[in-house]
């Protein structure tokens, strides 16, 4: 819509603000209210962030960025439910980068607080302390299983009041009492049932004071939230007509890539680039921050270019392989490295002392992020402003960083975000636009497309960190006793928060996440983070802590299980003292029909629960043992959401978050070798293939409390474990190192 492209940051009263030909509305109410940042133009009008509707029809803003997880689906029907309109009739736009569509829960997951705790300071932390951290740094973030819980009365109560405030112009337009108006399919009806659509309302309703509240609809109400409805991207993601960053394309556009350190920390010493630049459509070679850029008329010239540039690279000050770098890992057990101890309840000490001890060390590797959309971006440099075309999760860092680049304030940098081709926390990063700003610097109002080679993608991942644990425990008369668990890992946020500018202080709970806060009633008890020094730069990936730390804590809790004589699903719902984690155990075991970890010889199953994000989850892996190797015969996910509101893309999301857990478990890993990784293409980063993928996939999700939660990462976590538990009760073989693959072989 062409409004949206005339961004302006002056301040706005919820209200009034008209012009002729169309009206935006939404809600903002948390203090001093942020700028509207949809300027009127061209004949639309704005009074809030989140429903435009102009001549032409309704445009519902969806500001959080949709990675093939269904972002902008469950963003329009909020809105559509309250508004009255289908999904399928109106249009969609991921609006500007602006604080106004800040996100108020992503900083809850760093909070030092368990979501089982319900206590009065527990709430204050995870609502409102995580709230005003998320308006003070303007975190236009997506991630953390957040769209959902962070939109859910945001974007019903903006589209409420844009539907009040069209009713009051039809009331003003044609005398009727708005109490006898009603809406349906974007019109409101009058009492003898004259429809007035909304378009033919925008100019009128731009002049008309919105209400100050308005109630949301019971969910008893609801027409499309918890209904199963076809997603609004299913048709031209089908027909390959989705637009994505990569697809961008405008008149005189340039094309680049680079090449950059193969370590980290390092830059070229000396670069030779005559043979390149004399190769046909090549543009210029340039140096940019860490090695060259090539700039050419098409993308494939400008990839074939930059390998021909002679380039030698500074020494890396990062460990020389993956094994040097476990030795260092190993030396982070220490008091001075303790970074957290969030857990330690009843007496570990005097447990372990005066019992047979269980001990163990479990290892979990470096992962790429690994989308099937190499990191791209198109950027134009014209005089004081400049345009981004790219899919990213971070728009508002992205427009400072660029900002501070191009040496312009940031309202001059407008971000034109787009669907993404997959991230799994990847596009939480921006280095490939801050590198395709300086190249776009070279050539003046000429847009550039700078898009990586894979291997570059693979090379500059920022991947999620190892994590190296060591475990101590003991059962007495056939019940888990002492559990004693230390993880050394990397801190994600030191390394990812200065990248955003944000900054990084006090213990790091991803490095514990997925396990110092699980519910279980164990006696002795204790969860101890150590921060290993930084070294490889990493970031958020798939469920971050979690995603290793739940094989870490529930492997170990199943090697004690079965050091009791317990049966791993009972011995769960023993300890267990959250009642919705309970009761997905009890579910998942009901869908698999349990009756035991072996039901029979060569067969193994195994069970495993996580709470991540706040969602209890359970799983349940079903293997064989072949003659081709281990074939996975089934998976079974319950999870405990709170509130479905799209069931359909739900059950897409938790199967294919527990087969993406799975596949990376089994197969995926980077290393690093003369302190590079050894990994550059998916022909060496390994994961589940289709033939693999288990025969059996179901899921199941309660809906038994009050809580709103997302589900794009939780299913992820209890994969590995489950898988590892099955594999033991299969074949008897404990597995405490990913992949698996490196210990057993898969048919």
């Amino acid at each position: 819509m062409a409004s949206l492209g005339k961004i302006a940051r002056r301040g706005f009263l919820v209200g009034a603000a008209a012009v002729a030909g169309g009206v935006a509305f939404g809600t903002w109410r948390l203090r001093t209210p942020y700028p509207n940042p949809l300027a009127p133009g061209d004949g639309a009008a704005v009074l809030n962030p989140w429903v435009v509707v102009d001549g032409a029809g309704v445009t519902l803003i969806t500001p959080r960025a949709d990675k093939g997880q269904g972002a902008v689906q469950v963003q329009a029907a909020l809105l559509a439910e309250e508004l009255d309109v289908a999904p399928e009739s109106v249009r969609t736009a991921f609006g500007p980068a602006a604080p106004a569509y800040y996100n108020s829960v992503v900083a809850a997951e760093g909070m030092p607080v368990a979501a089982t705790d319900d206590g009065v300071i527990a709430r204050l932390l995870r609502e409102e302390v995580s709230a005003a951290a998320g308006k003070l740094l303007g975190m236009q973030v997506t991630g953390g299983s957040t769209t959902v819980p962070d939109a859910y009365e945001t974007l019903r109560r903006a589209g409420a009041v844009a539907r009040e405030t069209l009713k009051r112009a039809a009331a003003a337009r044609t005398g009727t009492a708005v109490a006898d108006l009603r809406t349906e399919d974007g019109q409101v009806i009058l009492p003898d049932g004259t429809a007035l659509p909304y378009t033919e309302l925008a100019a009128e309703a731009a002049e008309v004071e919105a209400p100050d509240f308005v109630p949301l609809r019971a969910p008893s109400a609801w027409r499309i939230l918890g209904q199963p409805v076809e997603r609004v991207d299913m048709a031209a993601k089908c027909t390959g007509t989705q637009a994505f960053g990569i697809d961008h394309r405008q008149a005189g556009m340039l094309h680049a890539t680079v090449r950059t350190h193969p370590g980290w920390g390092a830059g070229a010493v000396s670069v030779e680039s005559r043979a390149a630049e004399r190769m046909r459509g090549v543009e210029r070679v340039v140096e940019i921050t860490g090695g060259v850029g090539v700039i050419a008329d098409n993308t494939w010239r400008a990839m074939q270019a930059a390998e021909a540039v002679e380039i030698a690279w500074g020494p890396s000050p990062i460990a020389e392989s993956t094994e040097a770098m476990w030795d260092d890992f190993a030396a982070a057990f220490t008091e001075e490295r303790r970074d957290s101890r969030f857990k330690d309840e009843g007496d570990v000490e005097g447990a372990l002392a005066g019992a047979e001890v269980l001990e163990a060390e479990y290892r979990v590797p470096f992962l790429a992020h690994a989308p099937l959309e190499p990191m791209n971006a198109t950027v134009q440099v014209t005089g004081d402003r400049v345009d981004i075309w790219t899919g990213t999760q971070i728009p508002r860092f992205v427009q400072d960083h660029v900002a501070g680049i191009v040496g312009i304030s940031a309202d001059r940098v407008h971000v034109h975000n787009a669907m993404i081709g997959g991230s799994f926390g990847h596009r939480l990063e921006d280095l490939h636009v801050r590198q395709a700003t300086e190249l776009a610097m070279r050539v003046p109002g000429r847009p550039v497309k700078m898009t990586w080679t894979r291997e570059e993608d693979m090379a500059h991942d920022y991947p999620r960190t190892m994590q190296l644990a060591r475990m101590r425990g003991a059962v007495r008369a056939g019940r888990v006793e002492a559990f004693d668990l230390s993880i050394a890992a990397h801190s994600t946020f030191a390394s990812q928060g200065p990248r955003w500018g944000v900054p990084a202080s006090g213990p790091d709970v991803a490095i514990v996440a997925g396990a110092w806060d699980q519910p279980f009633a164990i006696p002795h008890y204790r969860v101890t983070g150590y921060r290993v020094p930084e070294g490889v730069p990493v970031s958020s990936w798939r469920s971050v802590g979690a995603s290793g730390n739940a094989f870490l804590h529930d492997g170990f809790l199943d090697e004690l299980i079965h050091a009791a004589g317990a049966d791993p699903l009972e011995e769960r719902l023993r300890l267990c003292r959250h009642a919705p984690s309970r009761r997905v155990l009890e579910a998942v075991g009901e869908m698999a029909g349990w009756d035991g970890p072996r039901p029979a010889e060569g067969r193994g199953r195994g069970v495993a629960y996580c709470l991540s994000f706040g969602v209890p989850t359970a799983e349940i892996v079903e293997v064989t043992e072949t003659e081709e190797g281990l074939r996975i015969d089934a998976i079974y996910v319950a999870a405990e959401v709170g509130r479905v509101l799209d069931p359909v893309n739900l059950e897409a999301q938790m199967t294919g978050g527990a087969l993406f857990g799975l596949g990376h478990a089994m197969f995926s890993e980077l290393t690093f070798a003369g302190h590079r990784v050894e990994q550059r293409n998916y022909d060496r980063y390994r994961t589940l293939r289709l033939p693999q993928t288990p025969r059996i996939v179901e899921a199941r999700a309660l809906e038994t409390t009050d809580e709103i939660r997302g589900i794009g990462e939780p299913p992820v976590p209890p994969a590995a474990p489950a898988l590892a538990n099955a594999i033991f009760a299969a074949t008897g073989r404990r597995l405490r190192e990913m992949p698996f693959s490196k210990s057993v072989r898969f048919a």
